[in-house]
């Protein structure tokens, strides 16, 4: 049986040069085949608000979201690693509402760890937490819930001002004690960096090949949307979204058509049955309609 790794092991993973693989899900059968692949951590993303939920932004989703869809993939990797995203504007507000919020998603929705946005201005939050025993992981770079201040979804770090800025922000989180930070859409050349000049583990999401850690989303990778929109930096493995609207299609047709139920899909009552619900002339009939189904070798058990 797979053993779940813990945060001593991704610190390793990162002095021994083993890649850490990370992946979001957001129910129960993705996450149970997610484990099932052999990947070291889950994320339940708040981008659940996008993929799972239909908003244009994550800036929606609430605590209350992200326990219900934690709760449903703990249920489904029991033995893997899984952080659960706090999400927007239930961090950074009051030292109490963090914290209560961190509890409700460990506790609630069973979580090993959670993830916040954010670097030099959350620190103390960061550092709050892991005191009160609960992991953190950091997030920089592009940071979703501040897409607006922003000014929308674009590559991080290009000049120098903003490349000291990450540089500094990954260094507050680790001096906080996250024990890990994902790092969003920024220039390879600043990831590698950045991975340098700290000593836990870089998880990259569109940031390149010198981080310790790829990190992409379940609808991505599977290309599991409709329409799906492509991304410069996501692989993807397999068309998902095009065979499951191929296999509802043809299902629909073969509802219109007749062609489904067919004889292997229905079951048999056994010889008078259906008669002996039914009086007189009607009690005949629906024997011998019985008595004819028995023949055909309809009776099949229900399970």
């Amino acid at each position: 049986m797979k053993k779940r790794l813990t945060i001593t092991h991704f610190k390793k993973m990162k002095q021994e040069s083993k890649p850490i693989s990370v992946l979001t899900a957001y129910d129960f059968p993705s996450a149970k085949l997610a484990e099932e692949a052999g990947i070291d951590i889950i994320l339940v993303g708040d981008s659940l608000g996008n993929v799972v939920l239909g908003y244009d932004t994550t800036i929606p989703v609430t605590i209350e979201d992200i326990v219900y869809h934690t709760r449903a993939v703990a249920r489904g990797a029991q033995q893997t690693f899984i952080v659960a995203d706090m999400p927007f504007m239930s961090y950074g507000v009051s030292r109490e509402a963090t914290m209560r919020g961190a509890a409700r998603i460990m506790q609630e929705g069973g979580a090993q760890a959670v993830k916040l946005e954010g670097g030099v201005e959350i620190a103390s939050d960061v550092a709050a937490l892991v005191k009160a025993g609960i992991p953190v992981m950091g997030h920089i770079g592009l940071t979703p819930q501040s897409v607006h201040q922003l000014g929308g979804y674009k590559v991080q770090g290009k000049l120098e001002a903003d490349a000291e800025r990450l540089v500094q922000d990954a260094k507050a989180l680790e001096e906080a004690g996250a024990f890990s930070i994902v790092l969003e859409l920024v220039t390879e050349e600043l990831a590698a960096y950045i991975s340098g000049e700290v000593a836990i583990p870089i998880i990259g999401i569109g940031a390149g090949r010198g981080c310790d850690g790829q990190v992409l989303v379940y609808h991505d990778i599977l290309q599991y949307a409709s329409p799906y929109f492509e991304k410069k930096f996501v692989k993807t493995y397999a068309d998902i979204g095009t065979t499951i609207r191929t296999a509802i299609e043809n299902y629909v047709s073969d509802v219109k058509s007749g062609v489904f139920p067919q004889e292997e899909h229905v079951f048999g009552a056994q010889a008078g049955t259906i008669g002996a619900l039914y009086g007189g002339e009607a009690r005949k009939g629906k024997d011998a309609d019985d008595g004819q189904l028995a023949a055909r070798g309809k009776e099949v058990p229900l399970t």
